[in-house]
């Protein structure tokens, strides 16, 4: 069940409303957005009509009252109808402006990710990313700078004013990189490790969860689900390419997961061409199609030299190309009825 509480009441009539669906055996689930405050009553569909009932006491303070069939009770779009937004310091993600995330697959030093932070703001991005914790297949490649590495993507910050995000690997390292960061990272080989989903949730920070590498679509929203369920609205998922039988490229990106996101779920959708293809060059043309498709906002890889890069070099663009392909993109912004943002 989904109820949605009227704007202005007080936090003593919410109190009530809480107790009663605790009284029903009910779990409520507390999201706060800007306009409504919303109460997702997780338990048994059976005593749908007890609830109705009994909640029906408070008219001053409910808005509405939905039965949500979805297995993904609080990121369905039954739950919340409107679009969801998400703020990230002064910026707005799922509104009018379309975002760019955009920064190198790791985090080498200072100058490198210093260097791209300045050509990325110039370019137009609003976000950089930035991995300090790389998970890598094999267990002898670079792993990131760790903690160095969040220091440096904070010292980027403070000299760019860009926001951060990164990747978080593991329960242990929540509160460190949450101290970092404004965006927590969930990545594909993670998609499904419930207990990090819900560290990450705790920490109130926006969570950005990538899609796993055969990941079906309902597997995915039912992973965000964690996150809305321990009481953070703040999700945004990330189609970055699944594993299929083609080998031309790193990974297929999927696009049509856009729409079909867009339909089942409220939350924001952010596109990584840069893993989905593995390649520099098809980076454009997947930046394209994404925005036509819907998107809220894209991450892309940049790196000052793509060739020397610790790691992903191939599919990381190098500054110029990054300042052309956005100027190459605001036609396209524009078309899709959106905004570029600054």
């Amino acid at each position: 069940m989904i109820i949605v509480l009227k704007p202005g009441i007080s936090r003593k009539e919410e109190r009530s409303v809480l107790r009663e669906i605790r009284k029903l055996g009910y779990a409520p689930h507390v999201m706060r957005g800007v306009a409504r405050t919303v109460i997702g009553a997780i338990g048994d569909e059976l005593t749908r009509a007890n609830l109705e009932t009994l909640l029906a006491q408070f008219p001053k303070a409910i808005e509405s009252v939905t039965p949500i069939q979805k297995r993904y009770k609080l990121v369905s779009r039954e739950a919340h109808p409107a679009n969801s937004v998400i703020r990230v310091r002064e910026h707005v993600i799922g509104g009018q402006q379309l975002h760019v995330m955009a920064g190198p697959c790791s985090v080498e030093g200072e100058a490198q990710l210093l260097r791209t932070a300045e050509a990325v703001r110039a370019a137009g991005a609003t976000v950089l990313r930035g991995g300090a914790f790389k998970p890598r297949t094999s267990p002898y490649e670079f792993q990131g700078l760790g903690e160095k590495g969040l220091k440096l993507l904070a010292k980027a910050r403070r000299a760019t004013g860009l926001a951060v995000v990164t990747e978080l690997l593991s329960e242990t390292h929540a509160g460190l990189v949450a101290e970092y960061a404004d965006i927590l990272q969930i990545g594909a080989r993670n998609a499904q490790n419930f207990q990090l989903l819900i560290a990450a949730a705790r920490t109130g920070k926006p969570v950005l969860l990538k899609r796993g590498l055969s990941m079906k679509i309902e597997e995915w929203l039912l992973a965000g689900e964690y996150v809305l369920a321990h009481e953070n609205p703040n999700l945004m998922f990330c189609e970055r390419g699944i594993r299929t039988f083609e080998t031309c490229t790193r990974n297929t990106l999927d696009l049509s997961a856009i729409p079909v996101l867009k339909h089942e779920s409220h939350c924001p959708v952010v596109i990584d061409p840069s893993q989905g293809g593995g390649r520099a060059d098809l980076v454009a043309a997947l930046c394209k199609g994404a925005i036509a498709m819907g998107a809220d906002a894209l991450l892309i890889e940049v790196h000052p030299n793509p060739a020397a890069a610790w790691s992903d070099g191939a599919q990381q663009l190098s500054l110029d190309s990054f300042a052309q392909l956005m100027k190459e993109l605001r036609p396209f912004i524009q078309a899709a009825g959106r905004e570029p943002a600054h």
